[in-house]
C-alpha cells in the first residue's frame, strides 16, 4: 500500500499558496481545482495548476490534482489539461458507483498515450460522499487498478443525508466505518475526510485519532499546520516498530532453527502477528525513504 499519511489540499486559483506547498512535508499536495475554487475562477484555477504540478513535482513533491466532478462538465477538459508525466494521480468526488469511476479510467488512457507515460500512470482517488456510494463504496474501490485510495467526504455526505454536521458526531460513524472496511477489503488506503477546525490541534489529534481506530490510514488537511500532526497520527509509533522488530528478528531465528512457533513476553507469536510486524516496518521504511527524498 502507498504511503498516503497526509494529504493537503492547495486551491489552485492561489498562485501564492501554490507557492508554498513547496515546503510542506505532506505525502501528498492535492491541487484542489473543485470545492475551493468559486466558479468564476475554474478555468485560470486549472492554468495555474498545469504550470505548477511540474515545479511542485521537482522540489520533491508527489502532486495530485482534485477535478470536478463528472456531472460538472468540467472534469474531461481538466484531466486532459493536467495529465502529464509529474502528475502522481487525480481525485474526483460526487461519484455514486463504481461506473463513474470506470469512466475515469476511460478519459485517462488516451491522455497517459498522448503524454508518453505508461499506462496505469496515474492514480485515483475517489470520495464517498453520498448515501448510494456508501452502499456501493467497495465496488467503486475495487472499479479500476489505478485506485489507490477512497477518501469519505463527510460534508457532503451529511448533506445528502439531510442531516446536521458536528464535528465527532454519531451521524457519520456509520459512513465512516463502513468506508474503512471497504478500503480494507479492497486493499486500498482508507482516507478521511479533512477536520475543518484548523486552529485546534487538540480537537485534530482527537479526530484523526478517531479515524485511526476506525482503520483510517491517512486523513486530509485544509491548513499546512495540521501536516504535522496527520503525520504522527497516522505513522507508526516508537514503541510499537520496536516490537514489530523483535517480533520479525525471533521468527527469522526460529524459522533458522526449525521452528515454527514462538513466544515473546509470554504470549504466543504467529505468522498473522508476524505479518504485521513486517507490514509496519515496511511503512517505517517507506517513511525514512521519503524523508531521505
Amino acid at each position: 500500500m502507498e504511503l498516503l499519511r497526509s494529504l493537503v489540499f492547495v486551491p489552485g486559483n492561489r498562485a501564492n499558496m501554490l507557492a508554498r506547498a513547496l515546503g510542506f512535508g505532506a505525502d501528498v499536495v492535492m491541487v484542489d481545482l473543485e470545492d475551493s475554487v468559486p466558479p468564476g475562477e475554474k478555468a485560470a484555477a486549472c492554468e495555474l495548476a498545469v504550470a505548477w504540478v511540474p515545479r511542485l513535482s521537482a522540489a520533491g513533491r508527489r502532486v495530485m490534482v482534485r477535478v470536478n466532478s463528472l456531472d460538472t462538465g468540467l472534469a474531461a477538459g481538466e484531466l486532459a489539461a493536467v495529465v502529464s508525466p509529474q502528475l502522481a494521480g487525480v481525485s474526483i468526488g460526487k461519484g455514486n458507483t463504481a461506473w463513474d469511476l470506470q469512466q475515469v479510467d476511460r478519459l485517462l488512457a488516451p491522455l497517459e498515450s498522448n503524454a508518453g507515460i505508461p499506462p496505469g500512470s496515474v492514480k485515483v482517488i475517489p470520495w464517498i460522499e453520498t448515501a448510494m456510494a456508501i452502499v456501493h463504496v467497495y465496488e467503486m474501490a475495487r472499479a479500476s487498478q489505478r485506485i489507490v485510495g477512497i477518501a469519505f467526504g463527510a460534508e457532503d455526505y451529511t448533506n445528502d443525508m439531510g442531516v446536521t454536521r458536528s464535528d465527532f458526531g454519531a451521524e457519520c460513524y456509520y459512513a465512516r466505518a463502513a468506508v474503512a472496511v471497504a478500503a480494507r477489503a479492497a486493499g486500498v488506503a482508507a482516507l478521511d475526510g479533512p477536520f475543518v477546525g484548523f486552529r485546534d490541534p487538540d480537537g485534530l489529534r482527537t479526530d484523526a485519532g478517531a479515524a485511526r481506530q476506525l482503520g483510517y490510514t491517512g486523513k486530509f488537511a485544509i491548513h499546512p499546520a495540521q501536516i504535522d500532526i496527520i503525520n504522527e497520527t497516522f505513522s507508526p509509533q516508537p514503541d510499537d516498530v520496536a516490537y514489530a522488530r523483535r517480533v520479525v528478528a525471533a521468527w527469522d531465528a526460529a524459522a533458522a532453527a526449525g521452528r515454527g512457533s514462538l513466544s515473546i513476553d509470554g504470549r504466543m507469536v504467529d505468522v498473522p502477528v508476524v505479518k504485521r510486524a513486517q507490514n509496519l516496518l515496511a511503512q517505517v521504511a517507506a517513511i525514512a525513504g521519503r524523508t531521505a527524498g
